[in-house]
């Protein structure tokens, strides 16, 4: 059974099926298509699927002119249904594993992508999991949902998981190039997953299981989570000390040894920051463990758009002026720069705290036509010089690369600027006292 899917996964006639078309699971989608598979994309999304099989892409990193000769070829097609991951020889699912209120991960969308490949599972099926969760979700939970029916993962299909490392908005590493970690639940496993993802990735890294698969990725954003969290205190420690936290962080970066630069912000966004490390804290939990450095990160990433709030404040005072009734125009309110994705975004707390000051908020973002969040919503302001010219004060929260930044210092009043995007090298906090106009 294994040397017959081998076969297929080396003359790339095997079908490939990827549940999930959001910001992973189409671009890992389009990569296999493009290296001769023949890949069928699920998504519950009618719209979506609609748009995929008239090879329009609403993802980022996919641009519609790659999208479409996959679609007249026939390489990919997208269906809304779930019958034909019958004549499947692989299924990738890619599906959201948000956290609930009181941060427990929420498997819904596992189970039920579990559920529905568990109908139609055929021996010699490979299944992987890409989702991104905590250690022992591929053994523990998907595992009994794959062998209801009566066939044995590592005998009677592969069972793996593979962390996704997509990245929105990067063009130096995408899928093809980012090293690709595979964990099997057997050996065998392993290889045939390995086997697969080495057709369209140029380097795949095997690792001894599933929980280990699963444990890197969290390790990796965690470290993220806790250098951010330990560079935004340090900005704030240099704020009270009359210290440019960016020159600290400039002269501490020429170390050639020992030190990985971070940067300070408004916060963290997205969907891996902000939750991943969480699904960790939570499996630590279930050990009596408290998992102490994730507790705290995730305490101050959390408080800086109150930080940044503050500041603001602080500069209307230092102007002579309140912030209740007082123009506010947000820079930038997707999570990072250059993305129209506003997912845990620290501009939607920002924008809240000031509106329950009584600010009149408003945004600018070429990413984001408009917004929603905890019962407001907010458009995007069209005329961004106006915009600037009647503001009281410019809140830059995400340093868009599109932003002519230097003619925004000039003509804004006053400018809190959480991302150093001054000409001169400014500090956030330098430029939040600097006046103009």
């Amino acid at each position: 059974m294994k040397d017959v899917v081998l076969s297929r996964i080396s003359d790339h006639s095997a079908a490939v099926a990827v549940i999930g078309m959001g910001y992973v699971g189409l671009p890992l989608a389009v990569a296999f298509a493009e290296h001769g598979f023949r890949v069928v994309g699920v998504d519950v999304d009618a719209r979506k699927v609609a748009l995929l099989n008239a090879g329009e892409s609403y993802v980022e990193d996919i641009s519609s002119t790659r999208l479409a000769p996959l679609v007249a070829a026939g390489a990919f097609r997208a269906i809304a249904g779930y019958d034909v991951l019958s004549q499947c020889d692989a299924v990738i699912i890619c599906v959201p594993t948000p956290l609930g209120k009181t941060h427990d991960p929420d498997m819904r969308y596992v189970i039920a992508a579990g559920k529905s490949v568990a109908q139609h599972i055929h021996p010699g099926m490979l299944v992987v999991l890409e989702s991104t969760t905590y250690p022992g979700t591929t053994d523990e939970l998907l595992r009994p949902l794959l062998e209801r029916g009566g066939l044995v993962a590592g005998k009677d299909f592969f069972l793996a998981f593979s962390p996704e490392r997509i990245d929105p908005g990067r063009t130096d590493y995408v899928v093809e190039n980012t090293p690709k970690v595979v964990g099997g639940l057997t050996p065998v496993c392993c290889e045939v997953a390995v086997a697969l993802y080495s057709q369209a990735i140029q380097t795949v890294v095997p690792v001894s299981s599933t929980q280990t698969a699963e444990m890197v990725k969290l390790l990796e954003n965690t470290f993220r989570a806790v250098n951010i969290a330990l560079v935004n205190e340090v900005a704030i420690m240099c704020d009270k000390l009359g210290l440019d936290v960016w020159e600290v962080i400039d002269a501490a970066a020429t170390k050639p040894y020992g030190f990985a630069r971070f940067t300070p912000g408004p916060g963290v966004g997205g969907h891996c920051i902000p939750l991943d490390p969480h699904y960790l804290s939570w499996k630590l939990k279930t050990l009596n463990y408290t998992a102490r450095f994730i507790q705290l990160a995730g305490e101050i990433n959390s408080e800086m758009p109150r930080h940044w709030v503050t500041k603001v404040q602080d500069a209307l005072n230092d102007a002579g002026k309140a912030v209740k009734g007082s123009r506010i125009l947000v820079l930038g309110v997707a999570y990072k720069k250059d993305v129209g994705d506003v997912r845990e975004s620290p501009a939607l707390d920002i924008i809240e705290l000031l509106r329950g000051k009584g600010a009149l908020v408003s945004y600018h973002d070429p990413y984001v036509p408009a917004i929603s969040h905890n019962g407001y919503g907010l458009v995007g302001e069209p005329d961004l010089a106006q915009a600037i010219a009647v503001a009281d004060c410019v809140l830059v929260v995400t340093d868009h690369s599109a932003y002519d930044w230097p003619a925004i210092h000039r003509q804004a009043k006053l400018l809190v600027d959480t991302r150093r995007t001054s000409d001169g090298g400014d500090s956030p906090q330098r430029t939040q006292r600097t006046q103009r106009g």
